[in-house]
């Protein structure tokens, strides 16, 4: 039986269709959107199978972004750069002006 093998899970596995590397425009995005809100706030997503780690940047009002950054570090250089407050999504969940901001705005939740 091969379920437990002590072979790598890495070890020959094929990245998704969906899996990136974060990119410089990924870390720009974040920084143009940091520097162009109000009470911008980060939200720490940890890497997946499908997809890198990820950062969710959201405004005072609401308006959010989420994009690739590599690594909880890269995230953590950004916030410390532009004194944004980074919060791990997985313990505090989003806040609830998000939630209200994509209701005023389905068409963005249309993509």
């Amino acid at each position: 039986m091969g379920w437990f093998s002590r072979r790598s899970r890495d070890a020959g596995a094929t990245p998704t269709k969906l899996d990136r590397e974060a990119t410089r425009e990924d870390l720009a995005a974040l920084e143009a959107f940091v520097t162009s809100r109000q009470g911008v706030e980060f939200y720490l997503e940890p890497e997946t199978t499908a997809t890198d780690t990820t950062v969710m940047a959201i405004a005072h009002d609401g308006e959010w972004i989420r994009r690739r950054t590599g690594t909880p570090r890269a995230a953590g250089d950004i916030a410390r750069k532009h004194a944004v407050p980074l919060y791990e999504a997985a313990r505090t969940g989003y806040p609830e002006r998000m939630r209200v901001w994509n209701r005023a705005h389905p068409e963005r939740h249309a993509r």
